[in-house]
């Protein structure tokens, strides 16, 4: 596989310049909106595990936890694209840390085995929380991948389903209808129940496990929909 090109010297000031300016904006709108209702009954989970934990939520709703979880420092695994690199330069300026590498696309490794384990390192050993786009970068919709399993399992972190709705909301044409909040929204946010992966899972288990998790992490989508009587997106 073909190397990633990098940046010509000229290009990555520029990088760094919009992508702080693109966070700036993105800090902007999120803090125009009101959270009007919250289900939190599961907040400090994380605390009670040393800090760590597995937050899962679907690439559709990732917009508004940019704000909830840049200012936890919380760990991203990104892709090492060129895509990554500004996605990465964001997340920075928002807060968040992050692994570079994710799942296979069209056939091609983006480093997402190694990214994986540098993520279990790093829950491990610095006791950070790390945060998931279960279904990213490119689906099946709001299909729980395996790799949010396997992470639990090997640092003991509880897995939290984060999710997010609100009463307006841009819906972008893309393959899981990503959301991004109107100015001013009204945000309904569930920070649902922790599942746990025994280290000694087996794969059937593991899947059993990864099927609960789908089912109750689209649940509370669909609860934070409903709070809006707003059809399912």
């Amino acid at each position: 596989m073909a190397k990633k090109r990098p940046y010509s010297a000229w290009k990555r000031p520029w990088v760094a310049v919009l992508s702080a300016l693109f966070a700036l904006l993105i800090k902007i709108l999120c803090l125009s909106c009101r959270v009007v209702h919250v289900e939190d009954r599961n907040r400090g989970v994380a605390a009670k595990h040393g800090g760590r934990a597995v937050y899962c939520t679907w690439h559709q709703r990732m917009f508004y936890h940019f704000h909830c979880f840049g200012r936890l420092h919380v760990t991203m695994m990104i892709s090492r694209s060129h895509d990554g690199d500004w996605a990465a330069s964001i997340a920075h300026w928002l807060g968040f840390k992050s692994v570079r590498g994710s799942s296979r696309r069209k056939g091609k490794s983006k480093g997402g085995s190694a990214a994986m384990h540098q993520l279990i390192k790093v829950i491990k050993e610095r006791a950070d929380s790390a945060g998931i786009m279960a279904d990213g970068p490119l689906g099946p919709l709001r299909s729980l991948k395996m790799g949010a399993i396997k992470i639990a399992r090997e640092t003991g972190a509880p897995l939290l389903p984060e999710m997010w709705g609100c009463n307006r909301a841009w819906v972008l044409p893309t393959w899981d209808g990503y959301m991004i909040p109107k100015p001013f929204a009204r945000i309904c946010l569930i920070h649902g129940e922790p599942m746990y992966v025994p280290s000694d899972a087996s794969p059937e288990e593991m899947e059993r496990i990864r099927k609960r998790m789908e089912a109750r992490m689209n649940e509370a989508a669909e609860r934070c929909d409903a709070y809006f009587k707003r059809p399912r997106c």
